[in-house]
């Protein structure tokens, strides 16, 4: 019996070791730090693509739901508002919690709102576009109806108009899903990084972060790609029998399966989002790690106590603290008085929303600049931006950040660098003042009919060779004239043939030549200035995107987003409609643009990026100046008090950190 029992016994233990190695081996599955790094790649990867995907199909939004270009700045800017409803709690609190589970949360809160972006698609009526041989409007002939008569039936305005606000509800779906994109990704960046600093050595803690930041801004090349494979794609591919369309991809009519990179998106975000679930709270502690580290930008005060971090801003109060939620909210208005109150970290932070503006504002709506300054269709100018302006901005970081390492650059160092970079880069935008095309004449738009140097009456679409053709203005489908001037469709033209030709408004040629094509007329020159625009851009984004890198404040501040990424897309939008030439109208109200003045176009939109960068280069220089300012002050003050190797020491103080606990407030108050 004894016997029996010590190998009953043997056999527990034995059971009971297995299962402790399965537990183990289960446990170990998840307690990587290099898979987390897997996982959080793929996230960022995938939110970086959802993001870009959006700013490539904005154009391909205002023509499906006829919008304009200030209602699509509200949808582009909806992310941030989302982002910033949670990114201060997110922030402060986020660490109190489970951060990757967090994450997961927000990944899939972000995967329900990219779903959700491509729902109006299903909800709306499908697109109709005035097709072959008939060439309808939605409530009048594309071709010219001789005395408004004609055999046969368009669609019924009425319906048409009761489709109307569907469109709307459409609009504000768009709206509510970009919120949830933005609140989703809130907790993706900060804590994942954080997660990450707290579990990697120091010296390896730049490359785990460098290459998560690879990955977020790799994403944006393959969402304008995505982007332009979608465009390609018909509408309502799925509903239809796309081999009866008689229209492609460069017919202005032509509408692309915008919502198919939003499934695609979704379905990313929804499967890099499960493993996060998987980690624990904290990972296995290795006795490699070192317990303490630079603080990065957090003051020091007695409602806090430091955590260690490598430039990223972690909650300062312990798990385990009994502080009531109300205390710690008192807490936050108290830091950020305190940074706000030190000029030297404002003026960085208002410098950074001003270039982050710039790329806010002005990089949303680049492909439609692209496709209204060079007659590009939207898949060839998502394209051409995946392909080249964005490889040449991950070029342009990785440079940036080599150049910090090697030079060894001090804070009034990287000032100074992001100075040269910002003038640079400026110089680049000023450039783009001369690229581009003109709008060429259009008739009763910028010339009039006849083609008239001189207007000897207000311009006006309508004239007498097509005053009884019943023309509408719901749709832009615009035609080009063996008179080398661009009609507003085959209609305006006055042609009464399906075959486009016999167009009465061509007055200055014989009947057997007044012929049109469809499409506009090519503007001379404009394949030499696209050509010089793409080199210039290439360089812009590169040398813009170094200076990111060489940016001292590493820690994401609300302001950012509130002044850096909420405003400039209203901004743009609002300046780019200010151009329009002749609108759309739909069931009697305004539409979305359908000609723009390229030449104010092109001034307007790419002074507004001027003038931010020049805002920026302000503030580099106001601190770059506050900086020496403060260093002299201290040295008079203690002339004669000072060894040279204290003398080296307060230099030290002043370039190579501008972190608070450094300087005693005063010091940095100094300068304004």
């Amino acid at each position: 019996m004894p016997g029996k029992t010590g190998s009953a016994g043997g056999e527990l233990a034995a059971a009971g070791a297995q299962r402790q190695r399965k537990r183990r081996r289960k446990v170990s599955c998840f307690s990587s730090i290099q898979l987390f790094l897997v996982s959080e790649c793929a996230l960022m990867l995938a939110q970086g693509t959802v993001g870009a995907y959006l700013v490539s199909v904005l154009t391909t939004l205002e023509r499906r739901f006829n919008l304009q270009s200030a209602d699509v700045g509200v949808i582009a800017s909806s992310f941030e508002i989302g982002n910033l409803a949670l990114i201060l709690f997110v922030s402060y609190f986020g660490a109190r919690g489970h951060r990757p589970r967090l994450i997961g949360c927000g990944g899939i809160v972000m995967a329900l709102g990219a779903l959700l972006s491509a729902l109006p698609e299903f909800l709306t009526h499908q697109y109709e576009y005035e097709s072959g041989e008939i060439r309808w409007g939605a409530e009048g002939r594309d071709v010219c109806a001789a005395n408004g008569s004609s055999s046969d039936e368009g669609p019924d305005p009425d319906l048409i108009c009761r489709n109307r606000t569907a469109t709307n509800m459409m609009y504000l779906l768009l709206i509510g899903a970009q919120v949830l994109l933005g609140i989703g990704a809130t907790p993706v960046q900060p804590l994942g990084v954080s997660y990450i600093d707290d579990h990697v050595r120091r010296k390896d803690s730049s490359l785990y972060i460098g290459i998560l930041f690879t990955m977020l801004v790799f994403g944006p090349a393959c969402g304008f790609i995505l982007g332009s494979f979608c465009t390609k794609i018909y509408v309502d591919a799925v509903f239809i029998d796309t081999s009866k369309l008689d229209i492609t991809p460069d017919d202005p009519r032509w509408i692309g399966a915008w919502w198919g990179g939003f499934l695609l998106c979704g379905a990313l975000l929804f499967f890099s989002s499960l493993p996060m679930f998987g980690f624990p709270q904290s990972l296995p502690p290795r006795a490699e790690l070192p317990v303490e580290s630079e603080q990065a930008m957090l003051p020091e005060r007695d409602y806090e106590r430091p955590k260690p971090s490598n430039g990223v801003l972690r909650h300062a109060l312990d798990a385990e603290s009994t502080t009531s939620c109300f205390q710690q909210l008192r807490v936050i208005p108290k830091v950020t008085k305190h940074l706000l109150s030190n000029p030297v970290f404002t003026c960085i932070i208002l410098a950074a929303c001003m270039e982050i503006a710039v790329v806010a504002g002005f990089a949303a709506f680049l492909g439609k600049y692209l496709e209204q300054q060079f007659n590009l269709t939207t898949s060839s100018a998502n394209q051409l931006l995946g392909m080249t302006a964005i490889p040449c901005a991950c070029l342009g970081i990785f440079l940036g950040g080599l150049l910090v390492k090697k030079l060894s650059l001090s804070a009034l160092g990287a000032i100074r660098m992001a100075m040269l970079v910002n003038l640079v880069s400026t110089a680049c935008y000023v450039s783009f003042l001369f690229l581009g095309c003109d709008t060429g004449p259009v008739a009763g738009v910028t010339v009039p009919y006849g083609n008239n140097s001189t207007p000897t009456s207000p311009l006006d679409p309508y004239a007498p060779c097509n005053n009884n053709c019943e023309c509408q203005t719901d749709s832009f489908t615009p035609v080009c004239g063996a008179d080398g001037v661009t009609y507003l469709s085959a209609c305006f033209a006055g042609c009464s043939s399906t075959n486009l030709s016999g167009c009465s408004c061509l007055s200055s040629l014989p009947a057997e030549n007044a012929t049109v094509v469809p499409g506009k007329c090519p503007s001379p020159g404009c394949e030499e200035a696209f050509l010089t625009f793409l080199c210039v851009m290439c360089v812009c984004s590169m040398i813009g995107a170094m200076a990111q890198t060489p940016s001292i404040i590493k820690a994401q501040f609300v302001s950012l987003i509130l002044t850096g990424f909420i405003p400039p897309p209203l901004i743009f939008g609002a300046g780019i409609d200010s151009t329009c030439l002749f609108w759309s109208t739909f069931c009697g109200e305004q539409g979305a643009c359908a000609l723009y003045d390229n030449v104010v176009y092109r001034y307007l939109y790419v002074s507004i990026a001027i003038a931010l960068k020049s805002f920026a280069f302000i503030l580099y220089t106001t601190t770059w100046q506050c900086l020496r300012k403060n260093y002299k002050r201290y040295i008079k003050n203690h002339e004669g008090g000072l060894s040279t190797s204290e003398q080296r020491s307060v230099r030290s103080k002043f370039t190579n950190s501008f972190q608070p606990r450094h300087l005693h407030r005063s010091q940095l108050r100094g300068c304004l």
